[in-house]
């Protein structure tokens, strides 16, 4: 019989016996009150505590962000409420009924479209991960952060519906020799990228709803647009205006930052597709063990190029590696939930996971990732990050 089965079998069974105890002892049954009233909008329960961290500027408070727990998420959808978010001037407040979308530039009929008119075409609902390119920078330096919140929060996944961005750029008709499409937000930052031609006629998406709801305020109400796999800023929020061109704009957000310093000096640019990452949940950061036996390891991966095909675990800091089981469904460009059953022995352990996409690239460690880009960056890091459980079942961040 598989050990993981065996132990969840002698769990049972101490179950059913403390069940049995119990029972015996019960006292009569007590008549309770009535329960609180239904509500117009769904609350959590009172006793449910988990929340996003934030950060702010001490200059500039509306320059912030927020993280999703992802030691206190299952499956792989995550709630509206608890989406990660990242802000360079605050949240607008946005009429939607005063909300326009322009899109303009080398095109042949130019339009202005107001929400009405956008929700009115065939819309789509796909479900995919969101990731600031920022998330996990810490693992360029040894500050190591406690928890995987506070190193890895900044990601996120959620039901994305809206219309296919390729199903306007055909209504206006993109001239020849157009090969970029400016894309400008509302907030008072302007936020602006420049974005290839070929990915807005690939699976870009301008999504109005989240996880079954309008969009938040914090994620971009009433219109943002959606780059399946792509760094977190480059789906900009708010959208107001999309203007086709022939060749980047070099804006800020693409030159003096969301750039990749490497070692020789030069700089990455446009890197905006996010690499394969995986990280565990539980056990993680902060967390504890209660005693040693069964128990079962489980974390999510992604990768802004397909889909996760293989998560294997270590328990004893790289020497050895186990296949873990994908959850269902496994879907290209979305969280993927790996488990793995572990019978612990009440020693020292240290714990970390690894992450192969369809394209067969492996995720690699901070020395490995190191050897290639420096430490000069602040962005893209997807390194193999531990989780050392200790002997008190204490779990702390470690490196491999």
């Amino acid at each position: 019989m598989n050990p993981a089965r065996r132990a969840f079998l002698r769990l049972l069974a101490l179950g059913s016996g403390a069940l049995a105890a119990c029972r015996a002892k019960a006292p009569a049954p007590v008549q309770s009150l009535l329960g609180a009233p239904i509500s117009p909008y769904g609350e959590r329960s009172p006793f449910v505590q988990s929340a996003r961290q934030t950060f702010e500027s001490t200059r500039t408070p509306e320059q912030a962000a927020s993280l999703t727990p992802l030691a206190d998420t299952y499956g792989i959808i995550t709630p509206s409420s608890l989406h990660f978010e990242r802000h360079h001037s605050g949240v607008p407040k946005i009429d939607p009924a005063q909300h326009r979308l322009l899109i303009h530039g080398m095109v042949n009929r130019p339009l202005i479209l107001t929400m009405e008119e956008l929700q009115r075409l065939p819309s789509m609902s796909r479900i995919h991960f969101l990731e600031c390119s920022g998330n996990s920078n810490t693992g360029w330096r040894p500050t190591p952060r406690p928890t995987v919140q506070a190193a890895h929060g900044l990601t996120s996944c959620s039901e994305w519906t809206g219309v296919k961005l390729s199903l306007l750029l055909d209504e206006v008709g993109v001239q020849p020799g157009a090969s970029w499409i400016l894309a400008e937000g509302g907030d008072p930052a302007k936020m602006t990228r420049s974005i290839p031609l070929a990915k807005a006629m690939d699976d870009a998406m301008l999504a109005y709803a989240q996880n079954g709801e309008p969009l938040r305020p914090e994620q971009g109400f009433p219109l943002r647009l959606f780059l399946p796999g792509w760094e977190g800023n480059s789906n900009v929020k708010w959208l107001r205006r999309l203007k086709i061109v022939d060749q980047p704009y070099m804006t800020r957000e693409e030159t003096s930052k969301y750039t990749d310093l490497m070692p020789d000096g030069r700089a990455r640019q446009f890197t905006l597709v996010m690499d394969a990452k995986s990280v565990v949940t539980h056990p993680s950061g902060g967390r504890r063990l209660a005693a040693a036996g069964f128990h079962e390891i489980t974390g999510i991966a992604w990768t802004g190029r397909g889909r996760v095909t293989r998560v294997e675990v270590t328990t004893n800091g790289g020497a050895t590696w186990q296949d873990a089981v994908l959850q269902d469904p496994v879907l290209p460009r979305a969280h993927t939930r790996f488990r793995l059953g572990w019978e612990w022995n009440g020693s020292d352990a240290t714990i970390a996971s690894r992450v192969t996409d369809d394209t067969g690239y492996v995720q690699p460690t901070r020395a490995e990732l190191v050897a290639i880009r420096g430490v000069n960056s602040n962005y893209h890091n997807n390194m193999i990050q531990a989780w050392k459980v200790n002997h008190d079942g204490t779990v702390e961040y470690a490196v491999l």
